[in-house]
């Protein structure tokens, strides 16, 4: 086993996660190459690629603390304790994303977060990154990949290649003409776009009351409207980002609303409060793109454990739980503990995280397809109100015994899968305890009247067990 000093990775994708895994083996003293097809964006600006809003949150807070980055990352992020619910007439409903006030997500911008790291991965002396160094191959056996540069095709060559470009991966495609090896892809019939509300002097609204913001800017905002829906997250420019889920085709879809289409009206109609803070939305509407929602599986994500994938190029989720980027970043993280507990063989390192991760990736691609149904529909439903007030009852009463299924995925960094099955108890305990005060016509009750009526329904469960 050569040295770190001696032994050369190279990285495909200096996106969030191929930047932050330099950062971490460049920190190790591994010599790195960090190849992205974009020119630097420190110079060039952010050229195309995806713009959504990223939610930060406990587990790639818990990743980026493993490389010092954490205090700088969340001084460019903004708070969101919860959702803001846009009903139809503009009335607004807050729900928390937990008991515990201290909890939260945060809202960062994707391109902010990658010149952090791409700093961060500049400063040591390890790393060097070759912007404009697009992956067009690779050989798994080398291995190495052939790069696109704008002096030609040139083929790099590492002791081990890290397949970090998203989930087209290119990497990935030599593996999937390999034998053996399992692969999965599945597109939303539901499309993207994104919109803007800009800061509150530019749309009207009175400056002072949300910090020169349009709207609260420590939520999440939903517009959920059955089968489509909007949301934004808050910019530091006081901006905010609108994306619309939207079906491609029939109602209340992309394919129905042309761009050249009536859109003020139809916003007028369908999200009233929120058109009246778009002065651009006719432009933006027209000459924005729309993107498409993918679901990738895979399995395994090595090849003689000298070749591996992480992030999207491993397991493409949908953003409904906003743990696309947080998923990449804990890959990030437990390769590097498996790197310690493994005492420095990456060959070892590779093959026991591959083989031990697949589980709990799949797990958050089921949990966020899930989501999208609650996000989009269920926000809005009574019972599902009900339904989370109780969890947070619960939550309340004994945070180790009770703790909710969005508490594990976002707030905790119990591995997926487990997160899944312990969370799932609590959400079916709920749900029954929630379906009981309904049919007894309890389901106003406040909170203290909601407590007192949850620790009943359990007394009364464990009695008649």
């Amino acid at each position: 086993m050569k040295p770190p000093s001696e032994t050369h990775v190279v990285i495909a994708g200096a996106g969030l996660v191929g930047a932050l895994l330099a950062c971490q083996l460049g920190k190790r003293g591994y010599r790195v190459t960090l190849c992205e097809r974009r020119p630097d964006p420190r110079a060039a600006g952010f050229v195309g690629g995806r713009s959504i809003n990223l939610a930060l949150s406990c587990r790639g807070i818990t990743a980026l603390r493993r490389v010092g980055l954490d205090d700088t990352v969340l001084a460019s992020s903004i708070r969101m304790p919860g959702r803001m619910l846009h009903d139809e007439k503009g009335n607004l409903t807050f729900q928390a994303y937990s008991s515990n006030p201290e909890d939260a997500i945060r809202s960062i911008s994707r391109s902010d977060l990658n010149l952090i790291l791409l700093d961060a991965a500049d400063k040591n002396t390890n790393v060097e990154i070759r912007f404009e160094s697009r992956c067009v191959g690779a050989d798994l056996n080398a291995p190495s990949i052939e790069l696109e540069t704008p002096t030609g095709h040139e083929t790099i060559t590492g002791d081990y290649v890290f397949g970090c470009d998203g989930a087209f991966s290119t990497v990935r495609g030599a593996m999937q003409v390999t034998d053996r090896f399992n692969y999965q892809q599945s597109y939303l019939d539901h499309g993207y776009k994104e919109l803007l509300i800009p800061p509150a002097a530019e749309c009207g609204v009175d400056a002072s009351l949300h910090d020169g913001f349009a709207m609260d800017p420590h939520a999440l905002h939903i517009w959920p409207r059955g089968h489509y829906m909007m949301i934004a997250l808050p910019n530091d420019d006081r901006t905010f980002t609108c994306t619309l889920f939207w079906p491609f085709e029939g109602p209340n879809s992309f394919a129905e609303l042309a761009p050249d289409g009536p859109v003020r009206d139809y916003f007028d109609e369908h999200f009233p409060d929120a058109s009246r803070l778009m002065p651009t939305l006719e432009y933006d509407y027209a000459n924005n793109p729309i993107g498409s929602l993918v679901t990738v599986r895979c399995s395994p994500w090595q090849r003689h454990a000298r070749t591996l994938l992480l992030g999207d190029a491993a397991h493409a989720i949908v953003p409904f739980y906003g743990q696309g980027m947080n998923a990449g970043f804990e890959d990030c993280r437990l390769f590097d503990e498996t790197i310690e507990q493994v005492e420095g063989d990456l060959s070892v390192a590779i093959e026991r995280f591959a083989e031990s991760r697949v589980p709990a990736a799949n797990a958050i691609a089921d949990l966020a397809l899930e989501n999208f149904v609650e996000m989009r529909d269920s926000v809005a439903d009574p019972l599902f109100l009900l339904r989370k007030r109780v969890e947070h009852t619960l939550h309340r009463l004994d945070a180790e015994c009770y703790m909710p299924l969005y508490n594990l995925v976002s707030f905790s960094n119990m591995p997926y899968d487990e997160a899944r099955i312990v969370g799932g108890r609590v959400v079916r305990l709920a749900q029954c305890i929630a379906g009981s005060l309904q049919q007894d016509g309890e389901t106003g009750l406040d909170d203290e009247a909601l407590q007192a009526r949850v620790v009943a329904i359990l007394d009364h469960m464990e009695g008649s067990t």
